[in-house]
């Protein structure tokens, strides 16, 4: 589970990283914000492509073979990153970057789901969100440490270093038994889950495997279309919609930027202001991990949006009324904390369990690839439009406008979201396929 949560760390870097090294690549090239919101997105074109090619590989190469390719991506993105010599260049890099990231996003987690038990598959999948955030982390460390030298190359290139650890880690460790069962190598699947299973007798969830392989009708994307799927799609692609739209990425992406909206006119103070915002987000992750198996996914999605809400509503109300102005760097940090803590125990780390618990195996690869796809798009709808949007309606309109999606967000899942809490893989698609009711999942 660690060396997999390595693609989660990278992802989480290689998103993060921006943040601080746009304050530098912005006045080493004279970017206007246009081409500011370009290089910053254009890591997210990548992500959508590489969330397409994730999905139509994978299930040839398997969930191991794709990390491994992942990695071996993210080093080289790395390396072509920090000697970017023209815009140009730091784009296309950018972009290949973009394209690991978009199959480590989904394949990390759904290699993780399939090879834990149930009672514990909350909390490990949640291992691969908090990897993320400690990337996140990291990279605004590295952003603050390197800023007084302007070292913006030496932010990108470090990445290298745990792509490559990623690459000789996941050499070493087996594929998914589920993926290895659906290849027909069900002696090599017994093996693997002998080595991860407390049970040593493994032939009972062997056979829920072969029979739930059994029930379900065509596999790949037009196994997409059976009638029994048309739920778990359409809550997979309502928790990455919405995921995206209620902003968080633009607090990753520009939370410096932002606190300099607030007042703190410093760089280096605001990529530090950035750095201990995403150690809330890492904290709050923890928090997830412990209570995730406990209490549901339900509540803890429901419960977070509630928090989001509230954190936009204060982030705004920082920006739009005078009265606070005198103190609107504090104001605008409390909601940031509220916006970013609520989001790192719910919705978060929830979209990236649940649809990696939801789809049927023969459809997982595709069903995942389809939702990840729309997650970045969206993700790089909301970040090339942020600061056009904060130029349109002001900032305070900006975190309103994305606080009242928060609350369509909040009903959706209200009305859709099934708790899978302690639910076996098997048993979650039987759930599907003879058409009960989500809340009676």
């Amino acid at each position: 589970v660690g060396v997999a949560a390595l693609g989660g760390l990278l992802f989480g870097y290689d998103t993060g990283v921006i943040s601080g090294a746009i304050l530098f690549i912005r006045d080493q090239f004279s970017l206007s914000a246009a081409m500011e919101e370009v290089v910053v997105s254009s890591v997210l074109v990548g992500a959508v492509l590489g969330a397409g090619l994730g999905g139509a590989l994978m299930g040839r190469f398997g969930r191991r073979g794709m990390i491994i390719l992942a990695g071996s991506i993210f080093t080289a993105s790395a390396l072509g990153t920090a000697l970017a010599p023209t815009v140009s260049w730091l784009i296309a890099a950018r972009i290949v970057s973009g394209i690991a990231i978009g199959i480590a996003s989904f394949i990390s987690p759904m290699y993780i789901a399939e090879l834990v038990p149930a009672k514990t598959r909350g909390s490990l999948v949640a291992v691969n969100m908090l990897a993320i955030t400690t990337g996140i982390v990291i990279a605004y460390l590295v952003d603050y440490a390197l800023s007084g030298s302007h070292g913006w190359r030496y932010m990108f290139g470090l990445a290298a270093i745990p792509s490559i650890a990623l690459v000789i880690g996941m050499w070493r460790l087996p594929d998914s038994p589920r993926w290895l069962i659906s290849k027909s190598k069900v002696d090599e699947a017994r093996r693997v889950l002998q080595r991860v299973r407390t049970d040593s007798d493994v032939n009972p969830e062997i056979a829920d495997i072969q029979k739930s392989m059994e029930d379900q009708g065509g596999g790949g994307i037009k196994g997409l279309f059976q009638p029994s799927l048309r739920m778990p799609m359409i809550v997979g692609m309502g928790l990455a919609i919405f995921q995206q739209i209620t902003g968080i990425n633009t607090v990753i992406y520009y939370a410096p930027t932002i606190f300099k909206f607030a007042g703190i006119a410093a760089t280096g103070p605001a990529i530090l202001a950035g750095a201990a915002l995403t150690m809330v987000m890492w904290i709050f992750h923890v928090l997830a991990i412990f209570l995730i198996d406990r209490v549901g996914r339900r509540p803890l999605l429901l419960v977070g949006v509630t928090g989001q809400i509230i954190g936009l509503a204060i982030l705004g109300a920082a920006f739009r009324f005078q009265q606070v102005a005198s103190f609107k760097s504090y104001v605008a940090i409390g909601g940031l904390v509220i916006y970013v803590a609520c989001f790192a125990f719910g919705l978060g780390p929830i979209f990236w369990l649940m649809i990696s618990e939801i789809n049927p195996l023969k459809v997982r690869g595709a069903a995942m690839s389809v939702v990840t796809v729309t997650n970045w798009a969206l993700n790089l709808v909301v970040a090339i439009t942020f600061l056009t949007l904060v130029g349109v309606l002001g900032h305070a309109g900006t975190f309103w406008l994305y606080g009242i999606i928060a609350v369509g967000a909040w009903v959706f899942f209200y009305l859709l979201v099934p708790e899978t809490k302690g639910k076996s893989l098997e048993k979650i698609e039987e759930h599907w396929r003879t058409g009960k009711s989500l809340r009676g999942l």
